[in-house]
């Protein structure tokens, strides 16, 4: 019985892999290309004036780009270059954690048939709307931020390495969610058959449910808070397919998760520099909760309406 899960699993997870390749590869090659072309400098000379509005100094633009094209690593590089305050960068460590690496995620969004205008903008809103309010709030964090040990990206020039470095860069993702991703399958398969995704989803039932989900969404709510939406989306997907989660559901879900994925890797990743992380995950938690109970509520009632409602004769 293990070994025709495995087989399933690994069947499973080398179409899953193949399936959103075809989404990371390009989108990948493309931005890692356009970071050493004039694009994205004018895409940040064109954002830089509202960043007063968040608390932020013009040239804090830069980060905001790089995360949002590209992913939190390469905004967290970007700051490093910066001469910012703690409050600063809590703002922008704030507004990546919602908003961050948006192409290729939402990519996966639209994979699992949530639609991207839904996805955009629920990111880029909690983004600005939560720098607005700690700008107005926090009246602190008026120190010079001091950074920890994080590599620098190498600066390169010349067509032919520009283009070989979004190559490497584009397989090595692609390379990485098969790591991630196959095995994952695998594992889940083995978990199906041996009936352990029916208890698993009997303890997240209660938690689904407060969201407005039914409980066979609650792989997808798993995933997407451990491992994040890229590398996630595998189980999503199959999780689409094989477990008849609606798009309601599927929709709450991504709702959820755009404002918390992989909330602990994440929130980790921005110790090193050097701002309060426990906020920071606070924040993300209590928006996911509070915003994915009231958009399930409402939703929820207007189908429960929709049901009552007499049907007249013509």
């Amino acid at each position: 019985m293990i070994g025709a899960s495995v087989k399933s699993g690994l069947i499973v997870g080398l179409k899953t892999t193949w399936t959103l390749s075809k989404v990371i590869f390009p989108v990948t090659l493309i931005v890692s290309v356009l970071q050493y072309t004039p694009v994205l400098k004018w895409i940040i000379a064109a954002i830089a004036p509202i960043m007063n509005l968040l608390g932020l100094p013009g040239d804090a633009a830069i980060p905001l780009v790089l995360g949002n094209f590209l992913n939190l690593y390469a905004g967290i590089g970007a700051i490093l270059t910066l001469d910012l305050t703690v409050k600063e960068v809590f703002i922008l460590a704030t507004m990546l954690s919602f908003s961050h690496n948006l192409l290729i995620e939402s990519g996966v969004a639209m994979k699992v048939g949530v639609k991207l205008w839904v996805i955009l903008t629920v990111r880029i809103g909690l983004a600005l709307v939560s720098a607005v309010v700690i700008n107005l709030v926090w009246h602190g964090g008026t120190e010079t931020a001091k950074y920890g040990f994080i590599s620098q990206q190498v600066e390169i020039s010349g067509i032919g390495p520009i283009l070989l470095n979004g190559l490497e860069r584009a397989a090595s993702g692609v390379f990485q969610l098969a790591l991630i991703v196959i095995p994952l399958m695998v594992v889940i398969q083995i978990m199906k058959d041996l009936k352990w995704l029916d208890y698993f989803s009997r303890i997240i039932a209660p938690f689904a449910r407060l969201l407005g989900m039914k409980p066979n969404a609650s792989m997808t709510l798993v995933a997407g808070l451990t491992i994040g939406l890229a590398y996630g989306a595998g189980v999503m997907i199959q999780a689409a397919k094989e477990d008849g989660v609606s798009k309601k559901d599927m929709t709450l879900a991504f709702i959820f998760l755009v404002s918390c994925h992989a909330v602990v890797e994440d929130t980790l990743i921005f110790i090193p520099l050097g701002i309060p992380v426990l906020p920071l995950f606070l924040i993300r938690a209590s928006v996911a909760i509070i915003l994915t109970m009231i958009i399930g509520f409402i939703w929820n009632r207007n189908i429960n309406e929709k049901r009552k409602e007499p049907a007249y004769e013509s």
